[in-house]
């Protein structure tokens, strides 16, 4: 894979519940980041004295964070209702050149900040609320 530009890195919204994607206006940043949980079958027995894991066991899960500039769009708007509704509707990540990360999330915290000579700005951070499918780009 050749180098990317990181505004290329959409994360996407799903409006409607029928699988109506948009881009999350304003972002300037924005991070996926996968992790497995680890199960520990270390023993007594285990060789060398090394840990040992157990493969395809432990809890999957995917964090989604993004900061920019408050729109007042209709993707801000979705993602506030989104929080105060505890909906976990799907989103999207799209990584260029690599592919599409989809499945259902929470959005755990939207900040919003500004200053008197400033731009208003907001981060938002959602967890994975159920299994996700990975879509390779062509």
């Amino acid at each position: 894979m050749t180098a990317q530009n990181g505004k290329d890195l959409l994360i996407k919204i799903d409006m409607t519940g029928n699988g109506f994607f948009e881009t999350a206006a304003g972002l300037r940043a924005s991070r996926i980041s996968f992790n497995a949980e680890s199960v520990d079958v270390t023993s007594l027995e285990s060789q060398g004295g090394w840990r040992e894991l157990l493969g395809g066991a432990g809890v999957k899960s995917a964090a989604i964070s993004g900061s920019g500039v408050f729109k007042d769009a209709a993707t801000d708007e979705r993602a506030r209702q989104i929080f105060f509704d505890g909906e976990t509707p799907d989103f999207q990540v799209i990584i260029p050149d690599f592919g599409t990360i989809e499945g259902a999330f929470q959005v755990t915290s939207i900040e919003y900040a500004g200053s008197h000579n400033g731009e208003a700005t907001y981060e938002m951070s959602l967890a994975s609320a159920g299994q996700l499918t990975f879509t390779a780009a062509v």
